[in-house]
């Protein structure tokens, strides 16, 4: 069997197979099956100029947290508590859930101003406040969407639908891993569940599978159908994959599906992660200090213990990990949802972690090149939403105007960028689309987003569609 895989011809039936639209795969057609074994996703590749930073921390608040009670007070709401909302700002609006003329709603938590920053941040974020002078807090950005399923993968995916890579998809086609032995994109859930947008917030789309996000779990078996059968020896596996592999080849090479070599890549990682997934993810060996720092504890699954390992994959040259946490949803149609429990439940579940996790990346030296992110897929209105006349307070969806915040590789510390209208409503300076974010993410990366294309079905792809632009002043 030939080490290279040379061009050949192809036959009628094979060229039709590859090239008619819904008859088969064009998987890989930038890449011909040679580069797709050379060129995967655990294997490190050089960006297009020198990056700022080297791997994300995506904390992605899944539901929509508020920005109006966490980032972005509002006196005037404060002041016109209760009263109805001015018709030029919802006419012609949608809204997931609001009916009729919605009443403003105040925050009830109180902000103060912290660091030399003096970054206003709500009383539910205490823990945030101590780091404010790392964070550049941006309360401009703004998406098209405003229902959980479609934001979410627009804010993943850079589309509403089903279908697009991933914003980690493209980073592992774009750059790679550091380390062979793990993948280059990992999820972390907690909060109960997958996000609304399931699987394809985290999938390839029309990239090879390797790129896909890989899901770890907490406890002995990180990454499920990784570990061998009983009685079967470590030397038998590998026997048995190289038997696998030669055939694979074999068939990739008569056939010259890129999905093939895929596959051949996701069996040798696997075997690989056997050893390097469960070190990875035993807790036990970190210091008892840190784990206090975190509010972490060994075992259980939790957003802390997430961060953890988040930290832990960083230093082990994964280049993207996005942890979900669930229940930002706070309509207020009952007690399971009220603003006043819920937003401060997920607050307590979440910040001590979120701030220990800048704190410990900087104290190791590894602030500088990590990017953390945090926020959601849309923000929550100003008025309060009394689905059904409900007495809980709550907010709906809100796509004009959310907040999030970056610390570390490449972007500025200590600032607040961006500003909203007096009711918080819609962004009034320096808007941030989601597509712009994309942008500067993979600018910060050492990609320039409008060259990391992928071919498929005819036409270039990209994560920015054919909208964004860099938003220059996040960047240090």
């Amino acid at each position: 069997m030939r080490d290279e895989l040379e061009p050949r011809r192809c036959t009628r039936r094979e060229w039709l197979r590859d090239c008619g639209i819904g008859l088969g795969s064009i998987a890989l057609a930038s890449l011909d099956a040679k580069d797709a074994l050379a060129a995967g996703a655990g294997s490190a590749r050089p960006p297009h100029f020198r990056a700022r930073a080297k791997s994300v921390i995506h904390l992605f608040m899944n539901g929509g947290p508020s920005q109006i009670d966490l980032f972005d007070p509002k006196p005037m709401l404060v002041e016109r508590n209760r009263q109805p909302i001015p018709e030029s700002f919802t006419n012609g609006e949608r809204f997931a859930f609001i009916k009729g003329t919605p009443k403003l709603l105040g925050s009830p938590f109180a902000f103060a101003r912290h660091g030399r920053s003096g970054a206003e941040i709500s009383e539910l974020l205490p823990h945030t406040a101590s780091i404010a002078d790392e964070l550049a807090i941006v309360r401009s950005v703004k998406t098209d969407q405003f229902n959980h399923a479609p934001a979410e993968l627009f804010m993943n995916t850079g589309f509403a639908r089903i279908g697009r890579p991933s914003l980690g998809s493209w980073l592992s086609y774009g750059i790679g891993s550091a380390n062979a032995d793990l993948p280059a994109f990992v999820v972390l859930l907690s909060g109960g569940g997958q996000p609304s947008g399931g699987y394809s917030c985290w999938g390839s789309g029309f990239l090879p599978t390797e790129h896909q996000g890989v899901v770890f779990r907490s406890g002995r078996d990180p990454v499920l159908f990784v570990n061998d059968p009983p009685d079967v020896a470590r030397d038998s596996r590998r026997r048995g994959l190289d038997a696998l592999r030669a055939l694979n080849r074999r068939r990739l090479d008569t056939v010259r599906d890129p999905e093939i070599a895929t596959r051949i890549a996701a069996y040798e990682m696997a075997f690989r992660m056997q050893t390097s997934a469960p070190e990875l993810a035993d807790l036990s060996t970190e210091p008892a200090a840190v784990l206090e720092e975190y509010g972490a504890t060994p075992g259980e699954a939790s957003f802390a213990n997430n961060c953890v390992l988040a930290r832990r994959m960083i230093e082990r040259g994964v280049r993207f990990v996005q942890l979900y946490h669930r229940g930002w949803d706070s309509h207020g149609t009952g007690t399971h949802d009220d603003l006043l429990t819920s937003l401060r439940e997920r607050c307590a579940q979440t910040d001590r972690a979120c701030a220990a996790l800048v704190r410990d990346l900087k104290r190791r030296g590894l602030l500088d090149e990590t990017l953390v992110v945090w926020g959601g897929e849309f923000g929550r209105t100003p008025m309060n939403e009394e689905r059904d006349g409900s007495q809980f307070l709550g907010r709906d969806h809100h796509p004009h105007a959310f907040t999030m915040w970056f610390a570390g590789g490449g972007v500025k510390r200590g600032i607040t960028i961006g500003e909203t209208d007096e009711l918080g409503y819609f962004v009034v300076r320096d808007p941030v689309h989601v597509h712009d974010l994309h942008a500067t993410l993979l600018h910060l990366l050492g990609l320039e987003h409008t060259r990391l294309t992928y071919r498929s079905q005819g036409r270039d792809f990209r994560l920015t569609d054919v909208h964004g632009e860099v938003f220059a002043p996040l960047l240090a």
